[in-house]
Parts: structure tokens; C-alpha cells; sequence
């Protein structure tokens, strides 16, 4: 890689964490009071899906998404979907107009000021810690009882193997799901990793496929069939990312 091509790359990572903290200072009069109480979530979640999209805009993403089926408002889901950059976060934002809850890694709440508000608004997990899954399972029965849905990235964190095109689920998401009767919606990013990976000097602007898939009804299943359900997820959203049906 020319000398360059990194200088570029670099300054164009450095943006990325510029851009994340810009729109939270300019708001932040308004956040600090719709984190303030889980009453003003819903006004939260528009600041949320605000924020999102200017950073991809600014970094010269653009969203090409298909979907099977959209979610109706006044329901609650189970969202999952691969995880393979920190643009999930954004991209699953910036899709859905629906409030939803992301249970997410508690490492994230260390980065200067989106930590200070993302510990104020998401569920924390160190899935390392059998004490805080646990505790992070409570919560996310918690909120669903709100009647809001639920973000889970089920492969439990981004796999270190590059050539591993979906790393195997968990269970928890689908155990919250079949627990509470609500449908699973698979959801398939294809260029996240691509566009913007955890390897720093690596990643370059375009285009974003997403594909949502037909959700997945629970009602009936029991706890039992959770697995059934894990794997059938696993395998639609697998199967997209193999043969993509978004150009």
C-alpha cells in the first residue's frame, strides 16, 4: 500500500471518530434530557437514527436495501443481524424507523462522550461475564415487557477469522424472542466489513447492501425449539451473504 493511499485512509478513519462526536455535541442539550428518563426513549431513538445517518453520509456511504417484509409500528422484534464492523451500529439505525433497544458490548462504553450516552440507553453485556449475561437477558426482558424490540448481533462479537462469512449464534436472542412471543427479523449486511473494518487502514467509501428478510414467527414455539430457531435464522441470513440477492 502506497504511502499515500494510508495517509488517506488514516484521515479518513480519523473523520469517522470526528463525525461520531460532532452531531452528540451539537445535540446535546436534548440528549441529556431524553436519556434522562425511559419516557423520552422514542425521542431518543429519532436523535439516534439523526446521528447515524450523518456519520454515513459524511463518510460517504450510501444504503441500498431491499426488504421482504417491514416491520408495523406498536410491535416489538427481535432484530439480528451479522456483525462485522462498527457500522452495524449506524446501518441498523439508519434503517429502522422503529425504536428498538441494542444490547451491545460493554467495551463500547468506554469511547469518549458516544459511551457516556450509549451506557445511558443500551443494554450493557460482558459476555465474557456469566453474572452480566445474565443481568443483560433480565434487562432485555425488561424493556420488551415496554413493548419495545430488541437489537442482538447473535454471533457474540466480531469473529477474528476474516474468512469466516457468519460465525455461529448464540441463543440468547432467540430465547428472549420465543419467551415473549414476538417475530424474528433476519437481517443481512453484505459490505460493512468491506467498507469499514476493524483492521484500521483498510476501508474506502460506497455503497451499503442490506437485505431484511422475512420475519420469522415465534408464536407457539417453546423454549425447547430455540435452537431449531437459532439455526434456521443463522441459515437464511448466511445463505444471503453467500448469494447476494441486493446489487
Amino acid at each position: 500500500m502506497s504511502f499515500i493511499k494510508s495517509a488517506a485512509i488514516l484521515l479518513w478513519r480519523i473523520w469517522f471518530y470526528i463525525l461520531m462526536i460532532i452531531p452528540i455535541i451539537i445535540m446535546l442539550p436534548v440528549l441529556i434530557i431524553f436519556t434522562s428518563s425511559e419516557k423520552f426513549y422514542p425521542q431518543y431513538f429519532i436523535c439516534a437514527r439523526i446521528w447515524a445517518k450523518v456519520i454515513l453520509f459524511g463518510m460517504g456511504f450510501r444504503i441500498k436495501m431491499e426488504a421482504d417484509e417491514v416491520p408495523e409500528k406498536q410491535k416489538s422484534y427481535m432484530l439480528v443481524a451479522n456483525h462485522t464492523s462498527m457500522l452495524d451500529i449506524m446501518l441498523m439505525l439508519s434503517i429502522m424507523k422503529q425504536p428498538f433497544v441494542f444490547i451491545g458490548k460493554k467495551e463500547l462504553g468506554r469511547i469518549p462522550v458516544f459511551g457516556f450516552f450509549y451506557r445511558r440507553t443500551c443494554i450493557l453485556v460482558d459476555r465474557k461475564n456469566q453474572k452480566s449475561r445474565l443481568e443483560a437477558f433480565e434487562e432485555a426482558q425488561r424493556r420488551l415487557k415496554q413493548e419495545n424490540s430488541i437489537c442482538i448481533f447473535p454471533e457474540g462479537g466480531v469473529p477474528n477469522d476474516q474468512s469466516i462469512i457468519l460465525d455461529q449464534f448464540k441463543d440468547g436472542a432467540f430465547r428472549l424472542a420465543i419467551e415473549h412471543q414476538i417475530p424474528i427479523v433476519p437481517i443481512s449486511f453484505h459490505d460493512n466489513k468491506k467498507r469499514f473494518s476493524y483492521r484500521f487502514l483498510t476501508g474506502c467509501p460506497g455503497k451499503l447492501r442490506v437485505k431484511i428478510h422475512n420475519f420469522i414467527c415465534t408464536e407457539g414455539l417453546e423454549a425447547t425449539e430455540r435452537k431449531n430457531l437459532r439455526d434456521k435464522t443463522f441459515r437464511i441470513i448466511h445463505q444471503e451473504l453467500k448469494n447476494p440477492t441486493v446489487h
